[in-house]
């Protein structure tokens, strides 16, 4: 799933959130020092002052855009810009107080000195923080990959306006010269990972979350390659000297200093994605409370019926081939992984993946946390961790990923989910690999906030039916 980068104000939730915390803080403190706690416990108008000091603060916020470009601000210019917002905040929570003729209630001192404190302290948490997100944005396996496809004589200034900003949410991962050999080579210290025929099969077994086009093409060409990105569910950033019709999702969008009209299969504004993981972390916590209590209950008849672990932990491959540990509690025995080749024969799934009736390497109790699919409550915490999401696509094993055409990577255009499209839509009575992709497909392509809902309860349902369980 792609967001969009000309995101809103919530883009920068994190320093809103934080100025606001030194913003109340400097206010106590102020009334503090100026006429101790007393004073500030006994003034029945410091509970107003603090929504008001909320409202003000988030009001200059959405009027004044003061986060803009946030990351790429040095010293001075951030001292500038903490100066100019700490003194539009106190001006006008001053105007407020005269026109609603509370002045008297709170000393000049007090407004002086919260100025003054919220000006240091403002100045003192934007420099640690940024260093923090700097630091987390550089080393984060989420950070976007970029693909460059281009043409040898357009490169160097494609990477030098992508890389005019020191700070960007993607990483180039990786380039193709798309109209001569280059394969091995570097261009500005970036590898050419792939010749012209060889892109699919690189996007396809490589971590690739968008791809940029700056190459002159005929119109078929491009379009061609445009759908085939499309497909697999890679977003495509087209520079503006191109002209395409009926793109799905498409925007403009800043790519560093290049214009680009951007398309995807799906596009999150930055609400709909923090509303989505806002349910994440909700369930996540509710999930592993439930977890903790099966645990207690089927954590000694597992270790009794099979001597081992608990819980089973595989490596699965995540959004766009991002690889992940996923967590389970144990339904079969410690040699189930060795004796599935022996078992491949009775495979019920046409195609890649592996599901059969009456599984031997399941223990006696495995079948019935399976049937209610209570081994999967330690995904919460994969959930929690945001290597998951609560409605996604299940995801793959390496070895079934391994085997992946390119259709079939559609599945991992967004985070993989605990509960899914086709889940609901036939849990394990469904035998076709296709159909199952087909179904992800229409969950990505339709995905919405709504439709996460409806799909979750529509799991508690299946879930408590047991329906289609093996």
């Amino acid at each position: 799933m792609y967001q969009k980068k000309n995101s809103t104000i919530l883009k920068h939730i994190d320093f809103i959130m934080l100025d606001l915390l030194v913003l109340e803080f400097s206010f106590w403190m102020a009334t503090v020092i100026y006429g101790g706690f007393r004073s500030y416990m006994s003034n029945r108008y410091r509970n107003l002052m603090i929504c008001i000091l909320l409202l003000v603060h988030l009001s200059v916020v959405l009027i004044g855009r003061p986060y803009h470009a946030v990351l790429q601000r040095g010293y001075l210019v951030e001292f500038k810009k903490v100066i100019t917002q700490g003194s539009l905040v106190m001006t006008v929570v001053s105007s407020v107080l005269f026109i609603a003729k509370l002045q008297n209630q709170y000393a000049r001192g007090v407004l002086v000195l919260t100025w003054v404190l919220n000006l240091v302290f403002s100045y003192l948490e934007r420099i640690i923080w940024k260093h923090v997100a700097i630091k987390k944005l550089k080393n984060s396996t989420e950070r976007s990959q970029l693909l460059i496809i281009s043409d040898h004589n357009r490169i160097s200034l494609c990477i030098q306006k992508l890389r005019q900003k020191k700070y960007q949410p993607y990483k180039i991962c990786g380039m193709v010269v798309f109209d001569k050999e280059a394969a091995g080579a570097f261009v500005d210290t970036i590898p050419v990972v792939a010749d012209r025929d060889e892109i699919f099969e690189y996007a396809k077994t490589h971590v690739v979350d968008e791809v940029l086009l700056n190459i002159k093409v005929p119109e078929e060409t491009e379009k061609l390659l445009v759908q085939k990105f499309l497909d697999m569910g890679v977003a495509v950033h087209i520079l503006l000297d191109f002209s395409e019709d009926d793109l799905p999702n498409s925007c403009v969008e800043q790519l560093g200093e290049c214009t680009v009209l951007t398309t995807s299969i799906v596009a999150a504004t930055a609400y709909q994605s923090v509303l989505k993981r806002g349910m994440d972390i909700i369930g996540g916590i509710i999930g592993l409370a439930f977890a903790v209590v099966f645990f207690l209950i089927f954590g000694p008849i597992i270790y009794i019926q099979s001597p081992g672990p608990i819980f089973f932990s595989q490596i699965r491959v995540g959004k766009n081939g991002r690889k992940f540990r996923i967590y389970k509690f144990r339904s079969m025995y410690t040699d189930a992984e060795e004796r599935k080749k022996d078992l491949m024969k009775d495979n019920k799934m046409n195609g890649l993946m592996f599901k059969m009736d009456e599984d031997p390497r399941v223990i006696p109790i495995g079948k019935f946390i399976r049937k209610y699919s209570i081994d999967e409550f330690p995904q919460f915490w994969n959930v929690l961790k945001g290597d998951m999401s609560l409605v996604g696509t299940r995801p793959p094993t390496v070895d079934e990923y391994e085997q992946y055409d390119l259709h079939h990577k559609v599945r991992l255009s967004i985070k993989p989910g605990l509960t899914g499209m086709w889940q609901v839509s036939g849990r394990n009575e469904i035998t076709d690999f296709e159909e199952v992709v087909r179904l992800d497909n229409q969950y990505i392509r339709e995905w919405g906030i709504w439709l996460d809902i409806k799909i979750i309860f529509r799991t508690i349902g299946v879930v408590i039916r047991s329906r289609g369980a093996v």
